[in-house]
């Protein structure tokens, strides 16, 4: 019991010292080009950047960690446990995200984990929604099938259904293309079953391999935004890549913490969202960052990265 507890006094005490690491790095500022932007019409982010400028591989991508858990479990028991969320698709649509991140299990659920949510069709409708009232605002929706789950059966065929002409097909030259050379489709859709074949080039979906990401598993925030940091370093710049390439900008509840809850948890790295940016401008990376998610996105998070976007567009980055 002792040897619990010291150990974990040891674990809050690495806790702070890594918030305080961050926070002191602060210090060296949060500026870089496009910083101060603040785009006036949110749901239409893109629209206002100009669709016939913007450039899919420039756009730095604001997107969400387990996008569809805002109502996952049971309310104060099970879901501070799973909710990464608290709006909805549609509202974090509108709010600026563009990159839904959603995890499905056999009976096409939502689900994070054991703990279960509204089906797929909610998320569908959702998007359905948010495309029916924009023009030229274009989506990544990733769907894999979660962590100890089976494949929904004939999931492919449902995401066609569901999405038909919204659906860019998989080609490595929409990379290339601009939002109003990709228009009229609407949505990149990123499918990864477990088992299931995956998507073929010239698929209305795309396959696993499109977009990327190096996630570990740690609530120390430092930790993570070194190791975040490192792999990105590793990336090509957007320019010479035929992938999206995700960072996540989250910290994760780990058993051996007595803390399990997710906001808590992942409210340790939240902040320093625009420092990460201003840290990839200083070590030379910027031109590597592609797809920027966070767990419960707020505002300043989609502007940090619609501001980043502008500045590419501008030739300011």
């Amino acid at each position: 019991m002792g040897s619990q507890v010291s150990k974990q006094v040891e674990r809050r005490k690495a806790i702070h010292t890594e918030e305080k690491t961050l926070s002191d790095l602060r210090n060296s500022g949060e500026d870089y080009p496009g910083s101060d932007y603040h785009p006036s019409d949110r749901k239409n982010w893109m629209s206002e950047l100009n669709p016939e400028k913007v450039e899919i591989k420039k756009i730095v991508w604001p997107g969400t960690h387990d996008s569809a858990t805002n109502k996952i479990g049971i309310p104060c028991i099970t879901r501070p446990f799973a909710q990464c969320q608290s709006l909805s698709i549609y509202r974090q649509l509108v709010m600026g995200t563009r990159v839904i991140d959603i995890r499905v299990q056999e009976n096409r659920r939502v689900c994070h984990g054991i703990l279960l949510t509204y089906s797929m069709d909610v998320v569908i409708k959702d998007i359905k929604k948010f495309l029916s009232e924009t023009q030229s605002e274009i989506i990544i929706l990733e769907v894999r099938t979660e962590f100890g789950h089976e494949d929904p059966p004939e999931f492919d065929k449902y995401l066609q259904e569901q999405l038909g002409d919204c659906l860019v097909p998989q080609d490595e030259n929409v990379f290339e293309k601009t939002i109003a050379e990709v228009l009229p489709k609407r949505v990149i859709c990123v499918w990864k079953p477990r088992k299931l074949s995956q998507p073929q080039t010239g698929s209305a979906l795309w396959s696993a391999g499109y977009l990327r990401d190096n996630w570990i598993n740690t609530d120390l925030p430092s930790t993570k935004f070194e190791s975040n940091m490192k792999h990105l370093s590793e990336q090509q710049p957007v320019t010479s890549r035929k992938y999206f390439y995700r960072v996540e900008n989250t910290v994760t509840p780990v058993p051996d913490n007595p803390v399990l809850c997710v906001k808590p948890v992942t409210e340790r790295i939240h902040g320093f969202a625009r420092l990460f940016i201003s840290q990839c401008f200083s070590k030379g990376y910027a031109d590597r960052l592609q797809v920027f998610s966070t767990d419960f996105i707020d505002h300043d998070f989609v502007d940090a990265c619609v501001g980043l976007t502008r500045a590419r567009v501008e030739g300011r980055a």
